[in-house]
């Protein structure tokens, strides 16, 4: 006859196979679940910042007549010019609703100093103006070239990028692409 097993090892066997079926269950259904929220977190709250980028480019636009490529410039307009206040401040005279372009974030309310920076990795949002140059050739009566006048127009396009990869506003190339969101 065989001897028994002692009942400890049984108990021993059954409390790793439990703990293993809690390792398995954490690191098959809990951890990708949390992993995906979070990168919905991130995708929404850098699309809420960028478009907030965009419209104050867009009322930088309006008050200056071009874009600016400095997010430093940027934010501090939207902090303390009193266009900026008016506008945010404003009301639809139809239907009585806030007319602010600046959208609040997923924590509820805005602010301007979360336009520095993503929120996943930290890093400064790559904000770029263009610049194009307009040459114009004058001729004399003998053909000759009198002068050469140029014209640099700076900042009628701008292209706002996440460098996490969550998408793009706007395009140095198309105006058909001035203040396009690329998830819209």
């Amino acid at each position: 006859m065989t001897k028994p097993e002692p009942w400890y090892i049984h108990t021993i066997l059954y409390v790793i196979i439990i703990i293993l079926v809690a390792v398995l269950v954490k690191v098959a259904i809990i951890d990708p679940k949390d992993v995906v929220e979070k990168e919905k977190y991130y995708k929404k709250e850098s699309h809420l910042r960028m478009k907030n980028i965009k419209e104050a480019e867009i009322l930088w636009n309006k008050k200056h007549g071009h874009f600016t490529g400095n997010l430093d410039s940027l934010i501090n307009f939207v902090k303390t010019d009193p266009m900026v206040d008016s506008v945010v401040n404003a009301f639809d005279s139809l239907s009585r609703r806030p007319a602010n372009p600046l959208v609040p974030l997923t924590s509820g309310q805005f602010t301007p100093d979360s336009l520095y920076r993503t929120p996943k990795s930290n890093q400064s949002y790559v904000l770029q103006v263009d610049t194009s140059v307009a040459a114009d050739t004058i001729f004399g009566r003998n053909n000759q070239i009198k002068r050469i006048d140029s014209t640099t127009v700076i900042g009628s396009r701008y292209y706002l990028n996440d460098p996490d990869g969550y998408g793009s506003v706007g395009s140095l190339e198309s105006d058909a692409l001035k203040n396009t969101a690329s998830w819209e």
